[in-house]
């Protein structure tokens, strides 16, 4: 199964368009999805800025110790103190839908893309975002400012997701 993350829960239609946020690369009319692996980093408001990372079963750099060392487990989720009443406030629906029309578009995202247009499946809420992490074994950070986080993470040899970093707060 595929899957959209939105906070509109009455789109009735999926049509290819192309995102403001787009790199240039990927400017030509798509609809997105994401595979069940990776959806953990679509567990947030729309524009709230995070960053997330988890292990590839390898051993630790000094750097990932840091960050996944003290009770994360696997993975581990970080944004800014200034999402989290947004967070808990924020109602999000899961849409489910067909792999068929889809392709890989990116294996390290989990991202598929379709230039059709799609309906989904289904639709449903997803639930207290902050209860999703928690249940999923995933450590969800609140720190004042995500830039010290985004550069360790980059350092880290992680595996890794940032989202919507041009909405964080300045370094």
């Amino acid at each position: 199964m595929l899957l959209h993350f939105s906070e509109d829960p009455a789109i009735e239609i999926f049509a290819p368009h192309i995102p403001a946020t787009a790199n240039p690369e990927d400017r030509k009319p798509m609809v997105w999805t994401v595979d069940e692996d990776h959806a953990p980093g679509f567990w947030f408001p729309r524009h709230c800025p995070r960053a997330c990372c988890w292990t590839k079963n390898e051993p630790l750099s000094d750097i990932a110790k840091t960050l996944l060392g003290m009770g994360a487990g696997n993975r581990m989720h970080a944004v800014e103190t200034v999402w989290l009443e947004r967070m808990r406030a924020c109602t999000m629906y899961v849409y489910r839908f067909d792999p068929a029309p889809f392709a890989l578009y990116n294996k390290d995202a989990g991202y598929y893309a379709t230039t059709e247009t799609v309906r989904p499946l289904c639709v449903e809420p997803i639930g207290d975002l902050l209860t999703l992490h928690a249940e999923a074994g995933i450590e969800l950070r609140i720190v004042p400012n995500l830039w010290p986080v985004i550069d360790a993470i980059l350092a880290s040899g992680l595996d890794f997701s940032i989202i919507r970093k041009a909405n964080a707060l300045p370094r």
